[in-house]
């Protein structure tokens, strides 16, 4: 399976609009992430976690020619907003299936009611197939994916595992049983906002520790905030195996 980074960045991206920030101020491209979000591919298919107001300009970035489905993580803005822009698939492919818990599939219903209009439909909308996702794990593709519950720091969120790979965002909690279902993991995606604690997200220790005990072989970090630090100097201070994602990296699993 390639897994590409589509995003890693936090809820207003980096650059920050605005921003005077070092960081921000980068002329590496590694400083510069979009929000967070992956592509998934095998054999045939090809699904995305997330789609964010950036989600136009990763499908270009990446020219990602069809989307099997979308997989939402939780509801905030920055991993659903982008919606409307699988309209150029819906309009060669026809219907794109989307996989959410069912509070989420009710906030997309209110944020996109024109999309899921069953009268009166306007014809320039796509048609989406709702599938619940629940504790249990469910089949995309010709894959099983075992959901995994977060919490950020109240709101459940789902991370999702694939065989011995694993994509977990937005976390702050992870209670112990749902920890559980991580042990195997080779290659695990977790979030790492910053340095310096933060009320609703895991900073780098709090991640650096998460991952030591899911066991992963490799661990790269995402959705990534400009207070993190420069990217090159960030990587120079991680322990072995552990690893800054960056926008449009990709890996083989």
């Amino acid at each position: 399976m390639k897994i590409t980074f589509l995003g890693t960045g936090t809820s207003q991206g980096v650059p920050i609009i605005g921003s005077n920030h070092p960081v921000c101020l980068s002329s590496n491209p590694k400083d510069k992430r979009l929000r967070v979000s992956l592509l998934l591919e095998w054999e045939n298919y090809v699904y995305v976690i997330d789609c964010g107001p950036d989600f136009r300009q990763q499908m270009i970035a990446n020219q990602v020619q069809k989307i099997d489905g979308i997989l939402f993580t939780h509801e905030h803005n920055d991993h659903v907003i982008g919606l409307d822009d699988v309209r150029p698939f819906y309009f060669r492919q026809g219907n794109i299936s989307i996989y959410a818990h069912q509070r989420v599939l009710n906030e997309l219903k209110k944020r996109f009611e024109y999309v899921f209009a069953i009268e009166n439909k306007y014809p320039g909308a796509p048609t989406l197939d709702e599938h619940i996702i629940d504790d249990h794990p469910f089949l995309i593709g010709n894959k099983y994916v075992k959901p995994v519950n977060v919490y950020h720091p109240k709101l459940q969120v789902y991370g999702f595992r694939f065989g011995d790979f694993a994509y977990i965002t937005d976390a702050k909690i992870i209670p112990y049983e749902e920890l559980q279902k991580l042990k195997g993991v080779k290659t695990l995606v977790l979030n790492a906002l910053r340095k310096e604690e933060h009320r609703s997200h895991l900073n780098l220790e709090q991640a650096i520790d998460v991952a030591r005990k899911v066991g992963a072989e490799q661990t790269y970090f995402t959705h990534i905030s400009h207070h993190m630090g420069f990217h090159d100097e960030v990587q120079k201070e991680l322990p072995e195996n552990f690893y800054l994602a960056y926008d449009n990296l990709s890996i083989h699993r």
